[in-house]
């Protein structure tokens, strides 16, 4: 079994997401298209292995960051990422006491042992070997079928797939956050509850994914892309835009001397010569 060559129809159905992203979004790195990549199952051919292809091992956080900079469709497995925790929590490896007593967590993002186990005991998770690797690439140029769409961009690019998401139905979207391992936020909490989240980038993500300050990003689960194209459309009618539009007219205050130069004019009637 494998997850290459994707059904024309859906493939189109991709493509035109892609495209309503590039008109309504603009994005400045390439929008993914993300799979969680079960066992039996086989990735597309020329597709990048860090460990193989890099001679070491990655962050999945930087694996993302790697597929939306450099364009390249890329998996990890257990043997290519260098992160405990994401190994962890996509059940990669066994969750193992060391990590749910908290100790992970102590000292760096909770006071205690027993806040951080809080924190580990929210965490989403994959069972252990649910999945055996993550792949992603550039939506238009994927060459398998996704669970999910993840797309970088800044606050402003953020509210508009939120509202065109929002365009049929209304009301509002719940996220988490944690501050910590947005991998989770981005794959399992989007697969786990069928909804898009707002990813606000982790610390790792910042450091070796190298996401910057002015960025975070958004999840869209499979089978919401006819919902975004549609609410890209509406809400565009309706008068959202990206980039956002500045409202110029209005007139301008100056310093109270600049006005003395109109003064001056009405004195000579208009043409700088005195009478």
């Amino acid at each position: 079994m494998t997850t290459t060559e994707p059904a024309g129809s859906s493939n189109d159905l991709r493509l035109r997401l892609d495209k309503a992203l590039t008109d309504h979004v603009r994005p400045g790195t390439f929008p993914l298209a993300v799979r969680m990549v079960g066992h039996g199952e086989s990735v597309p051919e020329k597709t990048r292995r860090p460990k193989r292809d890099f001679g070491h091992t990655v962050a999945i956080c930087q694996t993302f960051s790697i597929a939306r900079k450099y364009g390249w469709q890329i998996a990890v497995g257990a043997e290519d990422v260098a992160c405990p925790l994401a190994l962890t929590a996509f059940g990669l490896k066994p969750e193992v006491e060391k990590f749910t007593c908290g100790g992970m967590c102590s000292g760096m993002y909770t006071e205690t042992e027993q806040a951080g186990a809080v924190t580990e005991s929210q965490l989403p998770k994959f069972s252990f070997r649910q999945y055996q690797q993550v792949l992603a690439a550039p939506i238009g140029r994927a060459g398998f079928e996704p669970h999910l769409y993840l797309i970088y961009g800044n606050s402003a690019q953020v509210m508009r797939l939120l509202t065109a998401y929002l365009w049929k139905e209304g009301g509002y979207l719940t996220s988490r956050f944690s501050g910590r391992l947005d991998c989770a936020d981005i794959c399992i909490e989007t697969m786990q509850t069928g909804l898009p989240q707002i990813i606000l980038p982790c610390y790792g993500d910042r450091v070796f994914g190298q996401t910057q300050d002015d960025e975070m990003g958004f999840t869209i689960p499979v089978g919401c892309e006819e919902r975004m194209i549609a609410g890209f459309e509406g809400t565009h009618a309706g008068g959202i835009r990206y980039p956002i539009p500045s409202f110029l007219r209005y007139q301008p205050v100056f310093p109270d001397h600049y006005y003395r130069l109109f003064d001056e004019w009405e004195k000579t009637g208009g043409t700088g010569e005195s009478s």
